[in-house]
């Protein structure tokens, strides 16, 4: 079964229930199964989205995903260079 993706909407969402629960005195194990993660997504979501409000998390999500369209743009141009380089010494 293929695992569920979550917004960083949710995300937030789920680490500030469970903020709640903790301050409550509950445990992080038990915090954790009625979010319906493991602990070790729990950790991980909060080591990333710890601290960040809804709209931050949002345009830190964006910038990512246009960062890695930029490094694959700059990839395939480097690749075009190198080949074209290649051609102009009579390489082939």
């Amino acid at each position: 079964m293929p695992a569920k993706k979550h917004k960083p909407e949710e995300i937030i969402g789920k680490l500030r229930g469970v903020e709640i629960m903790l301050g409550q005195g509950g445990t992080t194990a038990e915090a954790c199964r009625r979010i319906a993660v493991s602990e070790q997504t729990y950790y991980r979501w909060r080591k990333e989205y710890g601290g960040l409000k809804t709209d931050q998390a949002r345009r830190m999500k964006d910038l990512e995903k246009e960062n890695l369209r930029l490094r694959r743009a700059i990839s395939d141009l480097t690749l075009d260079k190198l080949i074209l380089q290649e051609a102009a010494r009579g390489n082939f």
